[in-house]
């Protein structure tokens, strides 16, 4: 599998689970949540590396970059949750899948050369996602105010685009299901120092948990594809060929969640997605 079915495997996996986001913050801590999720995911994951012969060795370098992968991924997981329980989704989604733009900075950091075209879709990308933020301000709703929602938005945006890449690095070095359960297993630590320093509990309730489990089981597929990418020709493709979920959530929350979508935020959405469907090309 090449990069880019990667990236769309992950898009479709992260489009019904940020689905389930919007809806299972409504009664459920974002804590209690992302720490069901993240358990959930390492089960599966450390399954796969059981059945792919066990963990082998890792080289130092690898760990680095697999244990800061997970402290970018705790990063967007708690920013994500909060800003779906705040909600819309239209506003969330966009801002979320804006990553690609940081991917493309950190691709020209490590080297690569970005023409004129690349640099007028992430132009695009951003554009899009301004027109759509800037319309859901203007509707009457009962969401809490815009601006703390879209913080968190980008916040974890910055955090997917430094887990992928991190993530993708360390996949160079090493094994793709070791890197992906050394994250998963960093952020789990970290997310547990910050309940018992918070003093949330971490348990959703029997009513939750198979929705939660579920949603773990997507997350973990979609990121160890992204991450599975990094050892193939073109890994930068699988991490923005992803953010396309955003487009499938808004999309299912338009049909499913009856969320209104002005004609503008729809030209928006198609703008964004436009500008990362070129830099996938």
């Amino acid at each position: 599998m090449n990069a880019l079915a990667l990236g769309l495997l992950a898009a479709v996996c992260w489009g019904f689970h940020d689905l389930a986001v919007r809806h299972i913050s409504q009664s459920v801590s974002v804590i209690a949540s992302l720490m069901t999720v993240l358990i959930s995911g390492a089960v599966l994951q450390a399954g796969l590396l059981a059945t792919s012969g066990g963990l082998t060795s890792v080289p130092g370098t690898a760990i680095f970059y697999a244990i800061a992968s997970g402290g970018f991924y705790l990063l967007a997981g708690l920013s994500m949750y909060a800003a779906f329980q705040r909600g819309p989704v239209r506003l969330v989604a966009p801002l979320v899948a804006s990553y690609p733009i940081l991917s493309v900075v950190m691709a020209i950091w490590r080297g690569a050369s970005v023409d004129l075209w690349h640099w007028l879709a992430v132009i695009a990308i951003g554009v899009g996602v301004s027109i759509v933020a800037a319309q859901s301000k203007q509707e009457d709703s009962v969401d809490p105010p815009r601006g703390p929602t879209a913080i968190l938005s980008l916040l974890a945006a910055v955090g997917f685009a430094g887990a992928f890449a991190l993530g993708q690095y360390a996949t160079e070095l090493s094994d793709e299901y070791a890197i992906s359960l050394i994250a998963r297993l960093t952020a789990i630590a970290a997310l547990s120092v910050v309940a018992l320093t918070s003093g949330k509990a971490l348990w959703p309730g029997l009513r939750a948990l198979p929705l939660l489990c579920v949603m773990g089981l997507l997350d973990a597929i979609a990121i160890l594809s992204v991450v599975a990418a990094g050892g193939l020709p073109n890994a930068a493709y699988a991490s923005v060929t992803a953010s396309v979920f955003g487009l499938l959530t808004v999309v299912l929350a338009w049909a499913i969640l009856n969320e209104r979508m002005r004609q503008r935020q729809w030209l928006g959405c198609l703008l964004a997605f436009a500008g990362i469907g070129y830099l996938a090309l």
